[in-house]
């Protein structure tokens, strides 16, 4: 796979996910530690740097306006009950493993599930000449799998990373590991997927 054809995004790696401060911190933390989600994601980071991909974080914003608005349910609704992911709180930033380097991409505007709604990441990554989008975050089953879907219904190529994701079961990350990744293609692991650039 071509690096400077490759972008790979990191969802909601915040700390209202991943410290164990953060306010969703209970739902994920089990998972957190069997997977080593957050330094397996930091390999990703790390290696994918080093060889020269476009890095784009994606944190999740709640937006009460746009949530009233639209008078959504379910999870989004907790989201919106619980004041989860508050701009310019501490708990929307993203968490000291991961930060943002300079010159990466960190996409605004993600007030729902998939990282292209709302926002202008595909512009983005049309504009930077990417191909293929490595999709690596939080919750495997909701917004890591929906952008994954977002991008394969775009045109790019995709790929899950389900050791640099996590969510709320074992059961729930495997079936999507297992069942739904696998639709958009190949399901490396952290090092395949970096041994796989050129």
């Amino acid at each position: 796979m071509n690096a400077k054809e490759t972008a790979v995004i990191f969802i909601e790696f915040q700390n209202d996910f991943c410290h164990p401060k953060g306010l969703l911190y209970d739902t994920v933390k089990s998972e957190l530690a069997r997977l080593g989600t957050v330094a397996n994601a930091r390999r990703l980071l790390d290696g994918a740097r080093r060889a020269g991909c476009m890095i784009i974080h994606s944190p999740f914003t709640l937006d009460r306006a746009w949530c009233e608005a639209h008078q959504v349910e379910g999870l989004l609704k907790g989201v919106y009950d619980g004041g989860v992911f508050a701009p310019g709180g501490w708990g929307h930033e993203i968490i000291d493993e991961l930060r943002p380097a300079k010159g990466e991409v960190v996409v605004e505007g993600k007030r729902s599930l998939s990282a292209f709604s709302h926002t202008n990441l595909a512009d983005i990554l049309r504009f930077a000449g990417i191909k293929n989008l490595i999709v690596a975050g939080q919750l495997t089953n909701v917004c890591a799998q929906a952008t994954a879907w977002s991008a394969y219904d775009l045109g790019f190529r995709v790929r899950m990373i389900p050791e640099a994701c996590a969510s709320a079961s074992r059961e729930i990350h495997e079936f999507v590991a297992s069942q739904v990744a696998p639709i958009f293609g190949e399901v490396p692991t952290v090092d395949g997927f970096l041994a796989s650039l050129s």
